[in-house]
């Protein structure tokens, strides 16, 4: 190792507190940190010589691929930079692990224990084998995050092999009796657990993803054999950095997921241990720089998402452009059972996005998890609705949303779009894919 520092480019083309967290603790471990985005990365190949720009001595790959429409545009991204870079969580693992089947079929084949699971192509293969997975099943996408794109569904629910545009498949429920549905989110770096905790499922829902409200505590003694199995399913699945999804059932311990770009806010609130430290360390190793074990340690102590100093001054002075919205748009609307495209209206006004009875029906959308009570101009005291899952595909983004479920038939639009959906972009009113007569529009209650 030399005592020289040395430049770590973290690739993510998204601004998040992952990326920043790592970026400052590589400078605050005496190296360069140098956000590799749009605003700055090139790659010129001349004369027989490929030349990276930035330049740095080694890459930490933080694409984040699950919720965009082409994530093969991303991953030849990353492979071209590691083609030219030491690479952490080398592209070619990352497709593994971002593909949910594919990840639960390495890790089967290396005897590592996963839930049954059956991914088929024809819905009618697919449907026959309902039978095998019990009274409850699960039902997801083969790529999705945060939870999006995941069902319970009964025995007799018919199920359709593709969800949107993405590819879905069956697994096996695991539960424990009696107990709130948990499981637990173990990270891994460089084949050691940094950190663990415990994920509760909220109220009405049985997912645990802190992004859906979940609410987490500190793991402070982790089964030998779970720290083994979360370490051994990072390696075989090839993943230098991951947070693994594990869960207790009546016959031990099941491997859910393999995360390669896992979120630090959740992990971080229940353990006060941030990976981002040890993220660089084996960065700046990785590209022969010297690092001391108890700066690393100190730095763990807290998650530090200033605006790091690697950070393009391009992007710095702009502010981050979102994707623009109509007052009413097309959109791809999902379930359980199919898809369909139809003009939704934006209504900034309404805290959660609402589905008439008849499309979540056409869809397969639900179950239903909860009720929710709503404002209505005739009704000024509220009334209670269903709320019901779907998967709204607004340009080249998905969003899985609780949904309020309503007869809108009176209406011009059966699918309203919420704050739950349109926080993520900027709302243009004068911008309509059609011109029907407007309709009178509700008020979800905070």
């Amino acid at each position: 190792m030399t005592e020289e520092p040395v430049t770590v480019g973290v690739l993510s083309l998204h601004t998040s507190k992952e990326s920043k967290a790592i970026l400052n603790a590589v400078e605050a471990l005496g190296h360069e940190g140098v956000w590799l985005r749009e605003e700055n990365l090139t790659v010129s190949v001349e004369g027989g010589e490929a030349v990276l720009e930035p330049d740095v001595d080694v890459v930490a790959n933080r694409m984040l691929l699950s919720n965009t429409e082409q994530p093969c545009e991303l991953l030849g991204i990353a492979s071209t930079l590691s083609s030219l870079r030491p690479t952490l969580n080398e592209p070619q693992h990352v497709m593994t692990a971002f593909h949910k089947f594919a990840t639960a079929a390495a890790l089967a084949e290396a005897g590592i224990q996963v839930p049954d699971a059956l991914l088929a192509l024809d819905a009618d293969n697919l449907n026959e084998a309902r039978g095998r997975f019990g009274d409850e099943a699960v039902y997801k996408t083969a790529i999705g995050t945060h939870g999006g794109g995941t069902w319970k569904v009964g025995r007799e629910e018919q199920v359709n092999p593709v969800v949107g545009e993405r590819y879905a498949f069956l697994q096996s429920l695991i539960e424990r009796d009696g107990e709130k549905h948990a499981d637990l989110r173990v990270y891994v770096v460089n084949g050691e657990v940094v950190a663990a905790m415990r994920r509760y499922a909220p109220e009405n829902d049985w997912r645990t993803n802190v992004a859906l409200g979940g609410s987490v505590e500190a793991v402070e003694d982790l089964p030998a054999e779970v720290a083994e199995m979360a370490a051994e399913s990072a390696e075989v699945v090839g993943l230098d950095y991951a947070g693994v999804d594990i869960v207790e059932g009546e016959d031990g311990w099941f491997v859910l997921e393999v995360n390669p770009t896992a979120g630090f806010k959740g992990l971080f609130k229940a353990t006060g241990v941030s990976p981002a430290p040890h993220i660089a360390r084996l960065a700046i190793e990785e590209a022969g720089g010297a690092v001391e074990e108890e700066r690393v340690a100190e730095l763990s102590a807290r998650f530090d998402t200033s605006m790091p100093s690697g950070m393009p001054r391009k992007a710095m002075e702009s502010v981050e452009p979102r994707q623009v919205v109509g007052y009413t748009e097309e959109v791809l609307v999902s379930g359980t059972s199919g898809t369909e495209r139809v003009v939704a209206k934006s209504d900034t006004g309404a805290s959660r996005t609402s589905i008439d009875t008849t499309l979540a029906a056409k869809i397969g959308a639900g179950p239903i998890k909860s009720m929710t009570k709503v404002k209505s101009g005739s009704v000024k005291s509220g009334k209670s609705r269903p709320v019901v899952d779907i998967v709204v595909g607004v340009g080249g983004d998905r969003h899985t949303v609780a949904a309020s479920l309503e007869d809108r038939s009176h209406m011009e639009y059966p699918l309203l779009l919420g704050r739950d959906i349109l926080e993520h972009y900027q709302v243009d009113v004068t911008r309509r894919f059609e011109e029907p007569a407007a309709d009178a529009g509700e008020r979800e209650e905070e």
